[in-house]
């Protein structure tokens, strides 16, 4: 899409800073803002809704493939990603031999989705799967060598690593050694070097022509397994008393785990995750049944339950509790097992919410002492000996969204090191900045990608360490503050955020990482009730005219944001925000989520 400059561009409504420091911009430019018109009139959809399909680079051609993305017509063939063949016919072959087949997972979502996928898939082949998930904390990120002599003394004849493994050179050499070469079903980043494996299928390491890096690798796994039924048909292996399996029914835990790793929402993925929520909304998969339930999640699941409801769940046991809960709750069919351990996620959620509250207080507290009055540190670095080393990159990602800067969150150990993650804003690359740390031999270890990075570091290179943040991404920081920007979609009225048109707005979705969700604003708006609810939320309620709307903006009470809702009862604002549908008592009403509020300039 052809994008000016957003300073040669008027501010959105004249807002040129709004509460949080934004200046408000167009998305579409002059150009785009034709396409839209076309658009519109072309396919007979709203102006605002092809506004938001031009926003985000849409042809006019192609409006009508996106707002129904067909899996047929995006899926690409499996074969060409590299060593996908090979993995294939391995993985084939342990079916035949009813070999025992060990998946090796990470402990995230994407990790516990990729894992069930996979066991689901063999189970169906009567194919016996031990799914082993290291600790957080004990083993750290990928397979280890003790775990791997562990998998074979079990019985593994076949191991295969998801969501990790593309680095793990030591832990797949012993697998090697021990005659039992693994193969790797991964998207991470890597370098040249392949590790010792049979194959390893990562549409990321450097000789992958297949364009599909930016899938999760529960997609991965998703193409894996139609590649391995591909093969498992072409030797005959299914007939009348062994049916082939509709992967279809699976696409809910691809869906859940896309979201939930924040890769970009184009292409495949938006497939991906369009028709899993159709899988999800079925409640076929028990444990994802039983966690909704525990969630409260008593109406059609979308984008949002699974990011913010289902999978913080997940997560919440390889932060403070047994890292292998959700992929053994998404893998099993037992509804009685799926409820008991799906309580105990639930539990273990609300215990890391308590926890995170706490260390948030802490921690903003540190970073607000270290920016003082002035323009403050080029990356945020706060440190605690009471901090979960489980809950420090939730930290980092909270302190990165309220002070607009890359942060840091680190918890000091019992063994006298500090274990920490970062996250990063558009522009400056803390993957890098870390590496160079422990290149120069500031920190232990470390690595990362450009929006976020982990690391080990002894306390008293702390200063060290910001000293080498400041000199390496000061000036990157602060043109990122000055470039931050709201950029807006359209402005339209309380009384035209119809459900309806909502329903309109979503089709061009589902909306999140690479595909931004969409942001109306809702110009002089009249604020009427306004108050604190729930865990320091701004629940209020907009006029436009004869027509109101209800409004949130979470965890706001305390900002500046907030403060402006709260004292602005019976004035005008400018609100801009996302708009969703609540369903409150059998009703369908529209709902906005507040981003950003700016006070209505008087005309000249």
């Amino acid at each position: 899409m052809s994008m000016t400059s957003s300073d040669a561009r008027r501010a959105f409504l004249g807002v040129e800073g709004s509460v949080t420091g934004r200046r408000w911009t167009e998305r579409v430019d002059a150009t785009s803002s034709l396409a839209a018109t076309a658009m519109a009139q072309r396919h007979e959809i709203p102006e605002l809704v092809a506004r938001v399909l031009a926003g985000r680079g849409v042809a006019i051609d192609d409006a009508a493939h996106f707002l129904d993305p067909s899996l047929r017509r995006l899926m690409p063939d499996p074969s060409v990603l590299a060593d996908m063949d090979a993995a294939a016919a391995r993985i084939a072959d342990a079916v035949e031999a009813g070999e025992h087949v060990a998946i090796f997972g990470d402990y995230d979502v994407d990790g516990a989705t990729s894992s069930a996928l996979l066991a689901r898939f063999l189970r169906h082949q009567g194919v016996e799967t031990r799914i082993y998930i290291p600790d957080r904390i004990f083993e750290g990120y990928g397979p280890n060598p003790d775990a791997i002599r562990t998998l074979v003394e079990e019985g593994a004849g076949l191991i295969v690593t998801v969501d990790c493994g593309s680095t793990s050179h030591e832990a797949l050499g012993v697998a090697r050694d021990l005659g039992r070469l693994a193969v790797v079903l991964d998207h991470h980043q890597m370098g040249a070097e392949l590790p010792p494996a049979l194959a390893v299928v990562n549409p990321n390491r450097q000789d992958d022509l297949s364009g599909l890096g930016h899938l999760a690798a529960v997609g991965i796994t998703f193409l894996s397994i139609v590649a391995v039924n591909r093969e498992l048909r072409r030797r005959g292996w299914y007939g009348e008393s062994r049916p082939e399996p509709d992967l279809l029914q699976w696409l809910d835990l691809v869906a859940l785990g896309t979201v939930c790793d924040v890769v970009p929402l184009i292409g495949l993925n938006r497939a991906f995750v369009t028709k899993g929520l159709l899988a999800v909304r079925r409640r076929a998969n028990p444990g994802l049944a039983a966690l909704s339930q525990c969630a409260r999640i008593d109406v059609p699941v979308a984008p949002y339950h699974l990011g913010f409801l289902l999978g913080p769940r997940i997560n919440a046991g390889g932060r403070i509790g047994d890292a292998a809960l959700g992929a053994r709750l998404l893998s099993l069919d037992d509804p009685a097992e799926a409820e008991r351990i799906a309580v105990e996620l639930d539990d273990l959620n609300k215990q890391r919410q308590a926890i995170e509250t706490a260390m948030l207080e802490e921690a903003v507290a540190e970073a607000d002492a270290e920016i003082g009055a002035g323009e403050g540190p080029a990356v945020i670095v706060t440190a605690s000996e009471r901090w979960h080393p489980g809950i420090v990159g939730l930290i980092a990602a909270r302190l990165k969204e309220r002070f607009r800067r890359p942060a840091f969150a680190v918890a000091l150990m019992p063994n006298g090191m500090g274990t920490g993650s970062g996250r990063s804003v558009s522009g400056v690359d803390l993957g890098a900045l870390v590496r160079g740390a422990v290149e120069n031999g500031i920190l232990v270890k470390g690595g990362g990608h450009a929006m976020a990075a982990g690391l080990t570091i002894d306390p008293a290179r702390f200063g060290e360490f910001r000293a080498f943040l400041e000199a390496g991404a000061a000036e990157a920081s602060r043109r990122a503050r000055q470039a931050d920007q709201l950029l807006i979609d359209g402005a339209l009225t309380a009384r035209a955020a119809t459900p309806d048109f909502i329903d309109m707005v979503e089709k061009a979705g589902p909306f999140g990482a690479g595909h931004a969700e969409p942001v109306f604003a809702l110009p002089a708006h009249v604020v009427g009730y306004a108050d604190t609810v729930g865990n320091g939320h701004v629940r209020v309620t907009l006029s436009g005219g004869d027509q109101n709307i209800k409004a949130i903006a979470f965890r706001a009470a305390d900002s500046d944001l907030g403060r402006m809702l709260l004292g602005s009862r019976g004035r005008p604002l400018h609100v801009a925000g996302s708009l969703s549908i609540d369903h409150w008592q059998g009703r369908r009403q529209s709902s906005l989520r507040i981003l950003d509020v700016a006070q209505p300039q008087p005309l000249r």
